[in-house]
């Protein structure tokens, strides 16, 4: 009798090179084609979070991919789960998240005739436009490659989104086992160094030694870049005060005395040289012009892995281009003990303009309202957090991700996790999963009432894994506030109203978790402290003043005139 060759199929390839790469967890929603990938995953030693829905599978991916520098996995079925995924990937690729989407699809001889397959999409060429590249597999044998170049594209260079088309006919191909072995690629050096020259450097140096109020700037790309004592040893060898955009928060402690935060309006507008590490000049930086900038001339000193950012918004005097932690530290080989310290003047003036806006901010947060506003809960929250620097901040919202991100200080890096770049609602409960995760710590999720409805059926998911994660909904009863009313009169509600006393907490109980309804700062004191020692699923439906609250945050500007004039 003749023994059959030993064979393997696309199923038990595609996780042999997960395994291959070191990835050790998908975030996904099963269904067909990819309910046996998943299940055959999980018996493989890979661990599997089943999600609700696919774009908060996404996120969980997305920020992974953020906290490890490796690509997040989601995994989704075709068509409307790609569909659904495509936002996250859309979010990690201008985030600059490593992310890689995995979609099963039709077959393609079917899609590219329009017969009519189950769940028909031309999927590949849908991701294209909103990722950094997307690649297909047809054959078996390629599986290594595929997803060889999908991680390559993830973390090299610019981090972000890439899309893996994987039609259901590969997963049941058969190939010779040792043959498939063979095909596998663990990829080597996938994000290497990029060194900046050294006459780009220099000059960056000149123009920072030429500056009478310099300012360092941080953004998101300076904390994943994980540069952590390079940079602050720039930041404390030069003496420059620094602004940290939300999501760098913790790279210093907010704390730090070179912190600029607290003056953050008064920095922008005086600084005559501006250092961006890992920050670009986009809407959250007023593009780096008009008032927010103020009268005074501008010089910028940009570090930056793409070239093709420099010069996107206003002229960038020297740009340094390569990557974060390779540009930080040639910058600090040109800072000696004769590079001069920003004058006693500039340092004074930002101290001042702190003090007073801290004074201030003190005098709010000391206010103890009825029923709460954003600010008195805040607070509460801001000083349990204090005792807790390892817990992972998730915040989101209008008005609650505006306040939140200037009364909760950070302490450790990669800690504070937001709607980012694009400025989305949705992200919150992904992120929280992906956060509790992949670093095996608790989790607070600071919520607006709004923004917790885009991602709230995945408090299942948070009991169903019993991970310890604490998510805390500002309920003022609506979009931005409760108090609209329909100018009819009519029995519908104004738009941007919710249900009147919503029990969120109601929700999490029915799944197993706990639930907290406070309405004062004390409560929210002591159910957070309860929540955090207990490492449950817990949610605190945190009862506001119910006009707290303005339309659009801070971002009034952005709507119309004629509905602004309206206000």
């Amino acid at each position: 009798m003749v023994s059959e060759a030993a064979t393997t199929d696309g199923f038990h390839l595609v996780i042999d090179a997960l395994k291959a790469n070191d990835i050790d967890t998908i975030f996904g929603l099963v269904g067909i084609p990819i309910t046996d990938l998943a299940r055959l995953a999980q018996a493989e030693g890979l661990r599997f979070i089943g999600f609700r829905h696919e774009q908060h599978a996404g996120h969980a991916a997305a920020i992974a991919g953020y906290m490890t520098q490796k690509p997040g996995i989601c995994l989704t079925v075709s068509a409307p789960g790609f569909l659904n995924g495509l936002t996250a990937l859309a979010n990690a690729t201008t985030n600059c998240f490593p992310m890689i989407l995995i979609s099963g699809s039709s077959e393609r001889e079917i899609v590219d005739l329009q017969q009519g397959d189950y769940e028909e999409m031309d999927q590949l060429n849908a991701a294209k436009p909103y990722c950094k590249a997307a690649y297909r597999v047809l054959h078996a044998e390629d599986i290594g490659v595929g997803l060889a170049r999908a991680i390559r594209a993830a973390v090299s260079g610019r981090p972000g989104g890439v899309y893996l088309d994987l039609p259901a006919k590969l997963l049941s191909q058969t190939i010779d086992a040792q043959k498939a072995k063979d095909s596998l690629i663990r990829v080597i050096d996938a994000a290497p160094r990029q060194i900046p020259a050294q006459d780009a450097v220099q000059r960056a140096l000149d123009v920072i030694k030429g500056a009478k109020r310099p300012l360092i700037l941080l953004g998101k790309g300076a904390s994943y870049a994980q540069a952590d004592e390079d940079i602050r040893a720039l930041i404390e060898k030069t003496g420059i005060p620094y602004l940290p955009m939300s999501m760098a928060k913790g790279l210093l402690p907010d704390t730090h005395e070179q912190s600029a935060a607290a003056a953050r309006s008064f920095v922008l507008q005086e600084a005559d040289v501006v250092v961006l590490i890992g920050a670009r000049l986009n809407w959250l930086l007023a593009h780096g012009k008009g008032k927010t900038w103020g009268a005074a001339p501008k010089k910028f000193v940009q570090i930056d892995i793409s070239p093709t950012e420099i010069d996107s918004n206003v002229a960038i005097a020297a740009p340094v281009i390569g990557d974060i932690g390779s540009c930080v530290k040639a910058l600090l080989g040109g800072i000696d003990a004769n590079f001069g310290k920003p004058s006693a003047e500039w340092i004074g003036a930002i101290a001042e303009r702190k003090n007073k806006n801290l004074t201030k901010m003190a005098a709010t947060l000391a206010q103890n309202p009825s029923p709460m506003n954003f600010h008195s809960a805040l607070g509460a929250i801001r000083d349990v957090l204090k005792k807790h620097p390892d817990i992972n901040l998730v915040n989101e919202g209008a008005n609650t991700l505006d306040h939140a991100r200037s009364i909760i200080d950070q302490y450790q890096p990669r800690k504070r996790f937001d709607s980012g770049t694009w400025g989305v609602m949705g992200i919150g409960m992904g992120f929280a999963i992906g956060a509790a995760v992949t670093s095996g710590l608790p989790v607070v999720a600071i919520e607006g009432d709004s923004a917790f409805g885009f991602s709230g059926m995945e408090l299942e998911t948070i009991c169903r894994y019993d991970l310890p994660v604490t998510t805390i909904i500002f309920n003022n009863n609506g979009v931005y506030r409760g108090t609209d009313v329909n100018p009819t009169g009519g029995k519908d509600v104004a738009p941007t109203v919710f249900v009147k006393g919503a029990r969120y907490d109601k929700m999490i109980e029915a799944f197993g978790g706990i639930g907290y309804n406070v309405t004062t700062p004390a409560e929210l004191t002591k159910a957070l402290e309860e929540s955090i020692a207990s490492g449950k699923p817990t949610l605190i439906n945190a009862v506001i003043d119910e006009s707290a609250g303005t339309e659009s945050g801070r971002l009034t500007n952005l709507n119309p005139q004629s509905a602004a004039m309206k206000k």
